[in-house]
């Protein structure tokens, strides 16, 4: 496995249609975080997942997991059971 510094770039992916025929490339934010758009709620500092800082990646994947948006969708799963 390579160490963590060696790499220099994340790409990430959303579908954009029903058929899972097309997907769009997912760029992060001004702060750095790419935000699912199927899970709202998941977050991911992409420097700190490159750099190998656990600790930053897991403190906004939390920011995420409390955000309103991952809320409400944790409520609409509920619904749905």
């Amino acid at each position: 496995m390579r160490s963590p510094e060696k790499y220099q770039q994340l790409r990430t992916f959303s579908r954009a249609d029903k058929d899972y025929k097309v997907y769009i490339n997912l760029h992060p934010n001004q702060a750095g975080v790419i935000q699912s758009q199927l899970f709202p709620g998941f977050w991911l500092d992409q420097s700190a997942l490159l750099a190998g800082d656990m600790q930053q990646v897991l403190s906004v994947l939390q920011a995420g997991v409390n955000s309103v948006e991952h809320q409400a969708f944790v409520q609409q799963l509920a619904q749905r059971v």
